[in-house]
């Protein structure tokens, strides 16, 4: 303890909570003040001083709490500003004050309110009279464009697109729609197929073809000697005596099981007319069918001319797609006479005629226990590599004018090749699909895909290479997100709702409007009179009925997009 400091007296108050109520003298020694009150160092802290109960209100009192009324300000048991132990705490405390840093409050009403909050307001209204104007313009644009236009009595690509590929007949019966949303979610596992019959000849592909660029470009020839067939699957004797040994339940071509396989991701209308026969299912196409022909830009985002008089239309386009791929099928060989034979020659040629490169893999797929599909598979090449041969599917993307798929082949081939493929995948992703999904079904090592372009924009008769480039099918499909087991869950479920049907014909067409197909049930002698036939000559008439059919059925399919563009250049 310091010496000097003396502690005051504490009494004792035996009645009660604080001091007694005498008043105590303390010794004359002490040297502490009597009845000093609380006063903090700083008037800026919020701890205020300490309760006074000496001071409290009387509540009798005319100014007291009685009644719930407010106690007057000067009778706060926290005030002391009237204690006589500070004379100068009443003079500072009534000319301190605090500094209040918070901003005025901002009226609401009044010219500054008015001119802040409706500035805003005008910019957005006239930046909204700009998009108005603008538009308006963009419209007036379009209308005098199509206005100028040749055939402008023409209806749009958009409103053309809504058209089925084939007409809908009123004795036909609708039996089931299937949404693509449900195809989407197929899964079907298959195993490794067999090859029963191998048809038909190669010939070698000549990898000259593969060094290719856009300054030294070939010239696209023409072969109007070499027949190329479409035979749809009940025409080829090879599946009728394939079916007749009960070799397999379903039958299908390539072309067909793609379209079917890659119908998610089909914009236009297409049909395939499946037969029941027995326990026996055929999947077919009809004579003039668009599975013939080749789409072009069906996904693109610019409109095509719809009138077919037009080079650029779809029509146009698709033809001239397939008459590129034949010739470019054949001009990418080694024509020296030099072929790989298979078994059995070419099903649909005739002796000593002049057919394309070409090869038929009729192999079987087993989907059940007591269900075999077989199909028809085309490769149209074979190399050799390290002394094996590899089979090849040719194919060739057409370039016809660079504004509508807004990138030039000539410019971007050669530094942007992968920017060239996006956007060919972006404008026909059904038909690179199919492409894939037929090199798949064929079981062809490479893919082979051409990039031929117009000489000009306006002539769609002569045409150049620009490149050659080759992948293989499997990589190619998982660039492309080409799922395998989607592709065969949606040929494993219309093969079952099928075979659940009775015997009979039906069709299957691909909604033009929603993504959708619907299965109708069409009479048994449907599609069979869509054409009147010309009488035959005499001679022709002459021939013994088994020879003239025979012939037929082999020239009645051959070259047909031949035909076709020599038609359009008359």
């Amino acid at each position: 303890m310091v010496d000097g400091f003396e502690v005051g007296a504490v009494h004792f108050n035996p009645e009660g909570w604080g001091p007694p109520d005498a008043t105590v003298t303390p010794t004359t020694t002490s040297t502490l003040p009597l009845n000093v009150p609380y006063d903090p160092f700083s008037r800026t802290e919020k701890i205020g001083r300490i309760a006074d109960f000496t001071r409290m209100i009387n509540p009798g009192s005319g100014q007291g709490g009685g009644g719930g009324r407010k106690r007057a300000a000067s009778d706060s048991v926290f005030d002391f500003t009237a204690d006589d132990s500070f004379p100068s705490a009443a003079d500072n405390d009534s000319t301190f004050r605090l500094v209040d840093r918070k901003p005025p409050p901002r009226p609401k009403f009044g010219p500054k309110w008015r001119f802040d909050q409706q500035l805003p307001q005008r910019r957005d209204e006239e930046v909204e009279a700009k998009k108005r104007e603008a538009e308006k313009e963009r419209a007036r644009r379009d209308r005098l464009y199509y206005l100028n236009r040749p055939n402008q009595n023409q209806q749009r690509r958009e409103a053309a697109v809504f058209k089925n590929s084939v007409e809908i007949q009123p004795e036909w019966n609708m039996l089931d729609r299937i949404p693509f949303s449900t195809l989407t979610k197929l899964s079907f596992s298959v195993s490794e197929p067999e090859d029963i019959i191998l048809c038909g000849g190669l010939e070698f592909y000549d990898k000259s073809f593969d060094r290719i660029t856009p300054k030294a470009e070939r010239r696209l020839e023409r072969f109007k000697n070499r027949n190329f067939f479409k035979v749809t699957t009940t025409d080829d004797p090879v599946i009728r005596r394939l079916a007749n040994e009960d070799k397999a339940t379903v039958f299908a071509t390539d072309n067909i099981l793609a379209t079917l396989m890659c119908a998610t991701r089909s914009v236009y209308s297409w049909d395939i007319v499946v037969q029941r026969v027995g326990n026996k299912l055929f999947f077919d196409k009809r004579d003039g069918s668009q599975l013939d022909l080749l789409s072009v830009h069906k996904t693109s985002q610019e409109p095509l001319p719809e009138a077919k008089d037009d080079i650029n239309s779809a029509y146009s386009l698709s033809v001239e797609a397939a008459y590129i791929n034949q010739n470019f099928s054949q001009q990418v060989l080694f024509r020296d006479g030099n072929k790989v034979s298979f078994d059995e020659p070419n099903p649909f040629a005739n002796e000593g005629e002049e057919v394309a490169s070409v090869a038929y893999r009729y192999r079987r797929w087993k989907l059940d226990d007591d269900m075999y599909l077989v199909a028809r598979c085309e490769v149209q090449s074979v190399v050799e590599v390290n002394k094996q041969r590899s089979f090849l599917t040719l194919n060739a993307l057409n370039e016809f004018n660079p504004k509508y798929s807004g990138i030039d082949w000539r410019q971007k081939l050669e530094t942007q090749r992968g920017a060239v493929l996006a956007t060919e995948l972006k404008n026909n992703a059904n038909k690179l699909a199919k492409w894939t999904a037929q090199a798949l079904l064929a079981n062809a090592d490479v893919m082979k895909l051409g990039y031929v372009s117009r000489v000009h924009p306006r002539d769609h008769f002569n045409h150049v290479i620009l490149a050659v480039v080759g992948y293989e099918p499997r990589d190619f499909a998982s660039q492309i997100n080409l799922n395998t087991s989607n592709m065969w869950g949606i040929v494993k479920s219309i093969v079952d709702l099928f075979m659940k049907l009775n015997e009979g014909k039906y069709v299957l067409v691909k909604d033009p409007s929603k993504p959708q197909v619907r299965i109708y049930e069409i009479p048994a002698d449907a599609f069979e009179n869509d054409y009147v036939e010309e009488p035959l000559p005499e001679e022709e008439q002459a021939q013994p009925p088994e020879e003239n059919a025979e012939n037929t059925e082999a020239n009645g399919v051959t070259n047909d997009v031949e035909d076709k563009e020599i038609g359009a250049q008359a």
